[in-house]
């Protein structure tokens, strides 16, 4: 007797490259746009609207945007994290926001917005990996 495929099972074995590097890249560059694009409006909308505003929160308390230095590894680290949130990122890089003043009270506060916002990001683009290869 032949076993019943399930649907995640087809939906992984129909799950083309190309669209996972798509699903990939847009929920990078936009948070909760590859959910709301998947169907997922109620989790895509959440996402739209919560890291965008973390994002802007960090900056507001004065958080500042990291470099991609190699030679120092923390900040390399931090760098990565900021730049989790995708074009958020370059909006703010190319207004000049995010220069971060190390005696600001807030300054810590900021980073942590910044960077946590970019790893949240990050779980969020590997969610919706799994929705599109079929395992959710």
């Amino acid at each position: 007797m032949p076993a019943k495929s399930t649907t995640a099972e087809r939906t992984r074995a129909s799950a083309e490259p190309g669209v996972l590097a798509l699903v990939i890249v847009l929920a990078w560059l936009l948070p909760g746009a590859a959910h709301l694009w998947q169907g997922r409006r109620q989790k895509g909308l959440i996402f739209l609207i919560a890291l965008p505003l973390m994002f802007v929160t960090g900056l507001m308390l004065g958080g500042r945007l990291f470099p991609l230095e190699v030679s120092e590894p923390l900040v390399f680290l931090g760098a990565i994290a900021d730049r989790g949130i995708g074009l958020p990122f370059f909006i703010a890089r190319f207004m000049d926001a995010g220069a971060g003043l190390v005696t600001a009270v807030s300054y810590e506060y900021g980073n942590t917005f910044l960077m946590t916002a970019g790893l949240l990001n990050f779980l969020v683009i590997l969610d919706a990996y799994d929705i599109a290869a079929g395992r959710k």
